[in-house]
């Protein structure tokens, strides 16, 4: 596994630079019980390595050492949206104005990785707890260890296995019928949480 996740960093140059930074305060995300060969890690570095997005959050940094493996993001001030909506003190901060604005920006972000990069980019995971509120509750969307880059002429992808939060997924990933799924996927997942946001 360490030996795939270093021929991945050392195949793509355009890495390099990000992997040397530590000078820029983050937010640390550890790796601890990675999926077969790093996908995982991979995953993540490859998609937030890559983009740049007022709506998605940013990798400042990454630290591969043995088995362990740490990712540096940009600090989020205010966490993440599920505080917010699961909890009656953190709900009153919200305002139906800051709940629109939320709203759109995830959706800014899910059209950017749709159709904003080079690769189509699916995350696989759009859910409360991956979306992360900076100081003026602008949202970002993280945590892209579920997520898969495909040429952006493709419109149905192939998958080996199911992706996701239960409540969140959309039901085709459930099929083991159905060979393929497309953007859909993660349109049905944000459709989900603006029911969770909604409903609270």
């Amino acid at each position: 596994m360490y030996s795939t996740i270093e021929n991945f960093l050392y195949d793509d140059n355009n890495f390099l630079p990000i992997r040397k930074i530590t000078a820029h305060f983050g937010a640390i995300k550890m790796l601890s019980k990675s999926k077969a060969n790093g996908e995982d890690f991979i995953s993540e570095v490859a998609t937030t390595g890559r983009i740049h997005h007022v709506n998605v959050v940013q990798l400042v940094g990454y630290c591969v050492e043995g088995s362990k493996r740490a990712l540096v993001y940009e600090f989020m001030q205010n966490g993440s949206l599920d505080k917010y909506i699961y909890s009656k003190e953190g709900n009153n901060l919200l305002s139906y104005k800051k709940m629109y604005n939320i709203s759109l920006g995830v959706a800014r972000g899910i059209e950017y990785l749709h159709q904003g990069c080079d690769m189509q980019i699916l995350h696989f995971d759009i859910k409360p707890h991956n979306i992360l509120l900076e100081e003026n509750f602008v949202p970002k969307i993280s945590a892209f260890g579920l997520a898969k880059l495909y040429p952006t002429v493709n419109n149905i992808v192939s998958l080996t296995a199911a992706r996701g939060t239960i409540g969140y997924m959309a039901p085709e990933l459930f099929y083991k019928n159905i060979r393929g799924v497309s953007y859909k996927a993660d349109v049905y997942s944000f459709g989900m949480l603006l029911m969770e946001m909604g409903s609270k």
